[in-house]
């Protein structure tokens, strides 16, 4: 019995000793080992299963940190082409063939997807708008026609759109070799006012003064003659804007033009190329945003409200039916009287209405129709042939209402035909859009100066030809 007990105990003592020598050799390295030492503690390191030590900090470091092995579930991540070494068209092919690939959105604080008719493909284009587009802006034309923003009025958006761009750095580029856009800085309000002559009934002059700067760029410089025009812009606010350019035929065919009036009927504005520019009202320049806002659902206690000047083919016919106050939740006047706006002007009415009724005068757009989201009053578009803004990626069916003019007879039964429970939806949706409606001194994104950018951008990129 005690000789077993001593072999034990000489075999603990034996494993003690054995241990005692190894952290001896392992805590008297030298800070900078030689050749010797450094073979011996990586063999250690081996023994031990750990990677060997960096050499200039020896073992002192701890060992790093076993990698985490890669699951199943990852996905690589996809490598974007260099859009800033591609020229311009090629640059424009890849981009399209991008958003017809859009993954989809699932979730997007920044964009409400009911009111898109595609968000996953809004957003992707947006995002390569952002990341590509380069516009050329012409610094030739004369004032007040070119380069003078017009910023009040019902016609202010052409000239809230040229002056943000040419503040832009994102978008604007010095060398046209790089642009994708070319754009032609006029405005048809300033062109009216200093061609036209009154109660002519001439809008030929208007047209031939644009047809001749066009004329003049071909001449001048090499980039209009390469497209004949496709990859030019213009963006014209006044009723007489399509109409300024009739005069040559490639400017009224291939170029995209931003209409306020953008009338399918004329052969003039092209569905799918030229883009629907919304009328925005700006009384006070230094204040865009004044006035914004309206009243919850509960409080709106008026069915339907228009007033305004009585022109045109629809009005007439609107006033016919249900002016002159021959039903009290319609609220149809000409001008408004004074006994009913000093008890509630025209903003209070539209504050306080549920439907504000957008019916089309002499052409088919109306600043009703961005005013009324401004209030948060649901739109009733009346004007048939009318191509609605955005609607290239908006669904406007999400937030306003489109009614034929055949059919102002029943818009009292159309409009009490929506349950509330789709109106409050409508409601909802409208005071989520109203962000992309508004004009900022310094662009925000996805707010009005963008979304039209990019359904230029978006236009041009659908008419590129894909190669095989």
């Amino acid at each position: 019995m005690i000789s077993a007990s001593c072999c034990r105990a000489a075999a603990i003592a034996t494993l003690l000793a054995a241990a005692a020598a190894t952290a001896f050799l392992t805590f008297s390295l030298p800070s900078s080992p030689s050749v010797s030492t450094t073979k011996y503690t990586e063999e250690l390191s081996i023994a031990s299963s750990t990677p060997p030590p960096h050499p200039t900090l020896a073992t002192v470091s701890p060992p790093p940190a076993p990698a985490k092995p890669a699951t199943s579930t990852a996905r690589p991540r996809k490598r974007e082409p260099s859009y800033w070494r591609m020229a311009p068209e090629e640059a424009l092919r890849n981009a399209k063939k991008e958003i017809m690939a859009a993954e989809p959105v699932v979730a997007d604080p920044d964009l409400y997807a009911p009111l898109f008719k595609n968000v996953s493909q809004f957003k992707r284009s947006y995002q390569l708008m952002e990341r590509i587009l380069k516009v050329y802006i012409y610094q030739d034309g004369r004032r007040p026609i070119f380069h003078t923003p017009p910023l009040s009025g019902i016609y202010a958006s052409e000239g809230w759109f040229m002056k943000l761009l040419k503040e832009s750095r994102r978008f604007v580029v010095a060398d046209a070799a790089k642009a994708h856009l070319f754009y032609l800085p006029y405005s048809s309000q300033h062109l009216r006012l200093s061609l036209y002559v009154p109660d002519s009934h001439n809008l030929r002059p208007l047209a031939v003064y644009l047809r001749d700067f066009v004329k003049g760029l071909a001449a001048k410089y090499p980039f209009w003659n390469r497209t004949r025009g496709a990859d030019h812009f213009l963006v014209a606010c006044h009723d007489w804007g399509p109409y300024t350019t009739t005069a040559h035929r490639d400017l009224s065919k291939n170029s995209i033009k931003a209409l306020c009036n953008a009338d399918s009927s004329e052969g003039i504005f092209t569905p799918g190329k030229d883009v629907s520019l919304p009328e925005t009202t700006i009384r006070t320049p230094k204040r865009p945003l004044r006035y914004v806002g309206g009243l919850p659902v509960s409080r709106r206690r008026i069915l339907a409200f228009f007033a305004g000047n009585v022109h045109g083919r629809v009005r007439p016919v609107l006033l016919q039916h249900w002016g002159k106050g021959q039903d009290d939740d319609m609220r149809v006047y000409a001008l408004l009287p004074g006994r009913v706006s000093r008890t509630m002007n025209y903003i209070q009415h539209m504050k306080n209405s549920k439907f504000c009724l957008c019916p089309m005068g002499y052409e088919v757009n109306s600043p009703r129709i961005v005013e009324a989201l401004y209030y948060e009053c649901v739109p009733v578009i009346i004007a048939d042939n009318f191509v609605l803004p955005f609607s290239d990626v908006l669904d406007w069916s999400a937030f306003s209402v489109v009614v034929a003019e055949k059919d102002i007879p029943e818009l009292k039964r159309i409009l009490q035909g929506i349950s509330l429970r789709r109106y409050v939806a409508m409601h909802d949706c409208v005071k989520r859009l109203q962000r992309h409606f508004l004009w900022h001194d310094r662009p925000l994104r996805y707010d009005l100066f963008h979304m039209i950018l990019h359904s230029i951008w978006l236009s041009r990129v659908n008419h590129v030809e894909l190669q095989d």
